[in-house]
């Protein structure tokens, strides 16, 4: 099967897949995996979250928007190197995508040059191999396969710098316990007590809670909906059903880890 992601070629996103599915077609953005697994070109694999940045909004918005679910995922180790195009000349500006930038925020600091923005790393590469005096905050594969030279090695923040990517799919597939479960909640409102509520279900049952993020309904301030993942066990099913009498609820699925060759 066919399987969206984000392009261009050697983005991280793309390496992932390709280590996944040889059929890989590569999209300009997130949105467009969402539009394409929606209209059943194929499966989807997008970025969720980061150890360092966080989620990723755009993928949260498909999750919202898009009629998927999730279906695997997989967490690799994120590196990023300081890479120019002619390592005689100064840098003089930076091209690097904005998750990148807060993924290496300290070594940016650092260097005080001016930040342009870039829609990936592969396009922060092309940037700094085609203006000289750049530099492009990126991977090693991309400074090989656009020819740039490191100059700084894992700039980012941390050591245990890594992504999460989850697989997305029109239908849900089986996937028994142990495994992941996630949630979309929208309780349409706001009271005193409103997220003890949503979450006291789980708690009573000793269910586990990995992952939990308000994110705006755009409904107006102050009006948010929450993501929810957590470790399915017997009473996940009582617990969401106990849920729905408080909140609307999306079930983004039950899934395991994906296999990487």
């Amino acid at each position: 099967m066919t399987l969206l992601t984000l392009g261009p070629e050697g983005t991280f996103s793309h390496e992932v897949a390709a280590r996944l599915d040889p059929d890989v077609r590569l999209c300009s953005t997130i949105a467009g995996v969402f539009a394409g697994v929606a209209a059943a070109v194929g499966d989807g694999l997008v970025p969720l979250e980061n150890s360092e940045a966080g989620s990723v909004g755009p993928t949260l918005d498909g999750l919202t928007r898009y009629p998927v679910v999730i279906t695997g995922e997989c967490t690799i180790a994120v590196r990023h190197q300081l890479a120019v195009a002619d390592p005689s000349r100064p840098i003089e500006r930076l091209y690097a995508h904005p998750q990148t930038v807060e993924q290496c925020s300290l070594r940016v600091e650092a260097l005080g040059l001016p930040i342009i923005p870039t829609s990936s790393n592969a396009a922060s590469a092309i940037a700094a191999r085609e203006n000289p005096g750049s530099g492009a905050l990126v991977s090693d594969g991309l400074a090989d396969r656009h020819g740039l030279t490191v100059l700084e090695r894992e700039v980012q923040n941390s050591s245990t710098n890594q992504t999460r990517f989850v697989r997305i799919s029109l239908e849900a597939e089986p996937a028994p316990p142990p495994c992941r479960a996630s949630l979309l909640l929208d309780p349409e409102g706001d009271r005193a007590g409103l997220l003890a509520a949503l979450l006291a279900p789980f708690a009573v049952r000793g269910l586990n809670l990995t992952r939990i993020e308000s994110r705006p309904s755009r409904r107006g301030l102050g009006r948010y909906v929450f993501f929810i993942d957590g470790d399915y066990a017997p009473g996940w099913d009582e617990a969401v059903e106990e849920v729905t009498l408080l909140s609307r609820v999306k079930d983004l699925g039950r899934y395991r880890p994906l296999e990487l060759p």
